[in-house]
């Protein structure tokens, strides 16, 4: 079974002006993981970005690892399907390397004809709009997506935002296993115990926002003072091994056996994020890294599910 690639590019808040442009410049700078999601609402651009690339002869489909996600109001099984064809249409392409469930919360559903992407509140018009949840159990949504691995048309099928509890009951009931489990983590949020559940059940792992708060200043669900590029033990290893704090930071999350998607506008920004394989952290480098633990999680439905979208609705607890 094919391996994705380490160091992956995320497409999350990556706006539609110019995120044709910026699949296509990353691809340029040499990425071949790009991580999309219905939710992201940019597929379309994206989908125009690898189609030029691969047009111009930078790389060829097969060359390339596309991850997209099932969005929450799509989780009945009769909507798994139509979910994926309209991320294939949008995103151009025949099939994907990994299809995952975006988060373990199945809502109502929203036509694609009525609003794409659905997005979190079931009826942005109501008099006070909420999050509106669906009765589907996630081994129903599991069985639609086994289903798609049969079609072809995904090859490999994992979950995103579970906790150990959700991951050992699908393990338990899981006809084709998962093999990639996406979650937060960062230096703040290492998830130790997670990570090492996933690897034991022969899980890959991909971190997102593998910087921490730089993801989530502009949201406001994270403050200026609590960048892990400012920490001394981060800022010694940059010096020491002639490299930015942020290529410490994501070599340590590479280091650690985990595929990270960082995302940038910036060219040479991301050049400087790939470039994290000509040199190798130490044990006690790694450690006092890791050391900077705090459990702190910026990607929060327990948050901003409340504080955005009028519904208490927390899954880590």
């Amino acid at each position: 079974m094919r391996n994705i690639p380490e160091v992956g590019f995320g497409f999350w808040k990556v706006d539609k002006a110019i995120c044709a442009d910026t699949a296509y410049e990353a691809i340029k700078a040499g990425y071949r993981h790009l991580d999309c999601a219905s939710d992201y609402g940019n597929e379309k651009e994206v989908g125009v970005g690898i189609k030029r690339a691969i047009d111009d002869g930078l790389c060829t489909r097969e060359e390339l690892w596309i991850t997209s996600k099932l969005w929450n109001t799509f989780h009945a099984p009769e909507h798994v399907s139509l979910a994926l064809e309209k991320s294939l249409s949008d995103l151009q392409l025949s099939y994907l390397d990994l299809y995952l469930i975006h988060f373990p919360i199945a809502q109502k559903f929203v036509p694609i004809e009525t609003r794409y992407p659905p997005e979190w509140f079931y009826d942005p018009e109501a008099a006070e709009p909420t999050i509106e949840l669906a009765p589907v159990p996630l081994y129903k949504t599991w069985e639609a997506m086994e289903a798609l691995v049969e079609s072809d048309k995904v090859k490999q099928i994992g979950v995103c935002n579970y906790n150990t509890g959700l991951l050992n009951d699908l393990m338990s009931y899981a006809r084709i296993k998962p093999t990639m489990l996406q979650i937060e983590s960062h230096p703040y949020l290492t998830q130790e115990r997670l990570v090492r559940l996933a690897k034991d059940y022969g899980l890959a792992v991909t971190a997102f926002s593998p910087l921490g708060a730089l993801s989530y200043l502009e949201l406001e669900m994270a403050d200026k003072t609590e960048s892990v590029l400012e920490q001394s033990v981060v800022k010694a290893a940059a010096e020491a091994h002639g490299k930015t704090p942020a290529q410490i930071v994501l070599r340590w999350g590479i280091q650690r056996g985990n595929a990270i998607i960082p995302k940038t506008s910036k060219v040479e920004r991301m050049k400087e994020n790939l470039a994290l394989f000509d040199f190798t952290l130490s044990d006690s480098e790694m450690q006092a890294i890791s050391g900077l633990n705090m459990n702190r999680r910026f990607n929060d439905p327990g948050h901003f599910c409340e504080a955005a979208f009028n519904r208490f609705h927390p899954i880590y607890d």
